[in-house]
């Protein structure tokens, strides 16, 4: 195939084909803002089915580690990018033997699994929550001196609550790591005032650009509702923001890559948690900035010039989970007539916890566009 390619400036130019590993509404989002750009979609998904089938110009159906697949994969893409970053790393090595791979193997390697990530921020000399790593259970007492209670998380494939447990004692930390039976992280707990997101873009002929802070709530271990502006001090901002461009720039990420963290009463950011995709908290900038983020994946990825980030103004997101449908079809007439713009995932079967979508409220008022979103899930 002829690939759009400036061989100069090493820009994938609209006509080329991008690859997205991963079918789910990330990747749905993601080809959603190639296609006005000019550009084709391919997937690589397990699922034929799956929530970026109807929007792409090619599906191949296979697993992650699926060399047959994967090959059938790369040569539909001139460049790939992913939206899921638990893919083998065989896969990806061998996708990065054939094609520009963005964000790299090395990047995924260090921030999919817990333990290589939090050594690597701490290496970089910024402060996360204690933590200790739990191998085996001869790590359990070195680990219980960061008391309890605390949290085990499994070093990988944890998601939205799942792969955790909150444990009281030595006792509770050896059944829940039985249950787990993998590598995991034992974190202590952080009395913290709120928890915040900062999403950087780092293109591929080095430009970067950093979003604003996102100010997130959690509830049961899912993101319910994310608004920006954020109510933290302007200087604690910005200390996230700093943080947020060394860690990418430490990585070398092409792509994007979303820093959570944790704000405690006295004003420290602790880093919680980074991803090297477009992430949750970031849905509110399709309709809040000047760029979305998922737009921004795209020229990044293929070393357009990033966009203008600014927001049109405060705006806030909801989520919707699966258990709105529990007893009925949601009443869509109704939150639309809030005011707030909705975007449903295409996902066949809603389950209690799984996201199926979100709405988003924009307006003049950081407090009241918080309400409205709320209000706006409710009905």
């Amino acid at each position: 195939m002829t690939r759009a390619i400036d061989n100069k400036s090493k820009t994938i130019l609209p006509g080329a084909t991008i690859g997205i590993l991963g079918g789910g509404q990330l990747g749905r989002m993601l080809a959603l803002a190639a296609k006005p750009m000019g550009y084709r979609v391919a997937i690589l998904d397990p699922h034929h089915d799956c929530p970026t089938s109807s929007v792409a110009d090619v599906v191949v159906t296979g697993e992650f580690g699926d060399i047959a697949a994967l090959a059938e994969f790369a040569q539909a893409c001139d460049v790939v990018t992913l939206e899921f970053e638990n893919v083998p790393a065989g896969g990806l090595a061998f996708l990065e033997s054939l094609l520009p791979v963005r964000p790299s193997g090395r990047v995924l390697e260090t921030l999919r699994d817990r333990i290589a990530e939090k050594s690597f921020v701490n290496a970089a000399g910024v402060e996360t929550a204690p933590w200790a790593e739990v191998r085996s259970s001869g790590d359990f007492t070195r680990a219980s001196r960061l008391g309890f209670p605390a949290i085990l998380k499994t070093a990988t494939l944890g998601y939205d609550g799942h792969g955790q447990a909150r444990v009281r004692s030595l006792e509770e930390l050896s059944a829940a790591f039985a249950k787990f039976n993998a590598p995991c992280v034992l974190e202590g707990l952080v009395d913290f005032q709120t928890e915040v997101s900062v999403i950087v873009a780092r293109s591929s002929v080095g430009e970067v650009k950093v979003f604003d802070v996102f100010e997130n709530h959690h509830v049961g271990g899912i993101l319910d509702t994310t608004n920006i502006p954020a109510s933290i001090p302007l200087e604690v901002q910005q200390q996230a923001q700093r943080i947020a461009l060394e860690l990418a720039a430490k990585l070398e990420v092409i792509g994007l890559v979303c820093v959570e963290f944790f704000v405690t009463h006295d004003g420290r950011v602790l880093v919680n948690e980074l991803a090297p995709r477009p992430h949750n908290s970031g849905h509110l900038t399709i309709e809040a900035c000047r760029t979305s983020q998922f737009e921004q994946a795209i020229r990044a990825v293929c070393g357009l010039p990033l966009g203008d980030l600014r927001a049109h103004g405060p705006a806030a997101m909801a989520n919707l989970l699966g258990d709105v449908w529990q007893v009925s079809q949601p009443n869509w007439a109704a939150a639309l007539e809030t005011g707030a713009k909705l975007h449903l995932y295409g996902k066949q079967g809603a389950r209690a916890g799984r996201k199926m979508g979100h709405l988003t409220a924009i307006g003049n008022d950081a407090l009241e566009v918080v309400k409205a979103a709320r209000a706006a899930l409710r009905t």
